[in-house]
């Protein structure tokens, strides 16, 4: 049986993101986004991103945690967003995307492997950048003005050494990571997608977090997918 990510690759839109060309493929019945020839996600890569959400919201549900919140950048093709949703103890998910093609796609092609996320009413999407939207949400934390994240799911890239956009490299720099620390809640974790274990970040990591731990998870290609999930206090 051939797979459907091994079929040639067809062009479904082209178009001028915010920051290059951003591509929207299938290969048979699996979707592929590109941009600027780097590949960011696609539909049949979504084990890992799901069960980086599981680990992390598990360890509040299984100690008695309810009205979780949850801050994602990177929407790709939900399957994170979706994940969350669908724990009953959590009460809002926002989600940071900073081209309006991935969500204009997520709408128009990727609903029916998401579960319609975007319009489910726990659900808020934000337009922008993630790196800016951190430093607006770490300000207001410090105010005391709006409750914090038990969980932060950072998306936005392949890790930190391959950067879907160049001025991503500051949510991974130490001033990201605590304002990414300042976010959560005092128990929160916050978790960072890789394709592969990353020494330098591993150092950060520790130098912001109380501890962190390095996962990785067999997606249907016979890749890993990967992820840290870092605990604050």
């Amino acid at each position: 049986m051939v797979n459907d990510f091994s079929q040639a690759a067809e062009v479904v839109e082209r178009l001028q993101g915010l920051f290059g060309e951003i591509q929207l493929q299938r290969r048979g019945s699996e979707f592929e986004i590109i941009y600027n020839g780097v590949f960011l996600m696609a539909t049949y890569n979504g084990a890992s991103e799901k069960q980086a959400v599981r680990d992390a919201l598990f360890s509040f549900t299984c100690n008695g945690y309810s009205k979780l919140r949850a801050l994602m950048g990177g929407l790709g093709v939900g399957y994170s967003l979706h994940e969350a949703l669908s724990f009953k103890e959590v009460e809002l998910v926002k989600v940071v995307e900073i081209e309006p093609a991935v969500i204009g796609w997520n709408r128009k092609y990727f609903g029916k492997i998401n579960g319609n996320a975007l319009n489910d009413k726990k659900c808020v999407v934000v337009e922008g950048d993630f790196y800016t939207v951190l430093t607006g949400e770490a300000a207001a934390a410090q105010r005391g003005e709006k409750n914090r994240y038990h969980l932060i799911m950072v998306d936005t890239d392949n890790g930190s050494g391959w950067l879907s956009i160049p001025s991503n490299e500051a949510i991974y720099r130490e001033q990201g990571l605590k304002y990414i620390s300042t976010c959560l809640h005092p128990n929160g974790i916050a978790c960072f997608w890789v394709s592969r274990r990353e020494e330098e970040l591993e150092e950060s990591l520790g130098k912001v977090f109380k501890s962190f731990q390095f996962h990785s998870v067999l997606e249907k290609t016979g890749q890993e997918g990967c992820y840290y999930l870092a605990r604050k206090d």
